[in-house]
């Protein structure tokens, strides 16, 4: 079985995208499912359910999402073969911006939209700087120049990647897309692989459920601003 992950800021567009290089990928005869990894809700499992995709979700409630997807990753990979699937898609949300939702040796992919603005690439940690393919999108509601001037600020921060506009509504560039997915490296299993990079870390009071804003109650792992003035 095929696995590739696919992470970006909240409301880029990842589930129209998948769904629409689903599309192409049926008409390769390749049985692709989703796992989608969320914080504390989700309405993707009935979105896909009416496409026709097998899919599962799980929700990190509490905890952090990457450290959750890290935990689960290989389980939602063995789910993947039970279910006979050619390929398996990651879904995952990159709610800080931080996130690191990518596995060495697997097809590595990043969504982002042209509205977010031109500043925002260079925000985006290593679920941008470390993607093998970037997907821009909503790139019909900006100019030409808008788009060339996004396009260039990606290429700022990874060099590497391939970037592919995709329009989630029309599928237009879902072709190209599917492709990629379609020759993504086969996987068994994750055990013994590496992330690509180390995931946000932080373990203080307040990971485990102190809410009091005190210095006493404060312990763990923790960074400071310096005032000096």
């Amino acid at each position: 079985m095929r696995f590739v992950t696919v992470a970006g800021p909240p409301s880029s567009g990842k589930t129209s995208v998948i769904l629409r290089a689903i599309e192409r990928l049926r008409e390769r005869e390749l049985q692709t499912g989703v796992i989608k990894f969320d914080c504390l809700s989700s309405s993707d499992a009935d979105t896909y359910q009416r496409a026709g995709v097998i899919s599962k979700v799980g929700l990190a409630g509490s905890l952090c999402p990457d450290h959750f997807f890290i935990t689960n990753v290989d389980q939602a990979v063995q789910w993947g073969k039970r279910q006979a699937l050619d390929l398996l898609i990651s879904e995952s949300a990159g709610l800080c911006n931080r996130c690191s939702p990518h596995v060495k040796k697997v097809l590595a992919v990043c969504v982002i939209d042209n509205l977010s603005g031109i500043g925002t690439p260079e925000k985006i940690g290593p679920m941008l700087r470390l993607a093998d393919v970037v997907v821009v999108t909503k790139g019909d509601i900006v100019s030409q120049a808008e788009r060339e001037v996004f396009a260039a600020r990606i290429r700022e921060v990874n060099r590497l990647a391939t970037v592919i506009a995709v329009n989630g509504i029309t599928g237009q560039g879902a072709f190209a897309l599917s492709r990629l997915l379609a020759d993504a490296a086969e996987v068994d299993s994750l055990q013994g692989d590496y992330l690509r990079f180390s995931l946000p870390s932080a373990l203080c009071s307040y990971c485990i459920g102190q809410t009091r804003i005190d210095e006493t109650f404060q312990a763990g792992n923790l960074r400071r601003i310096r005032f000096d003035d």
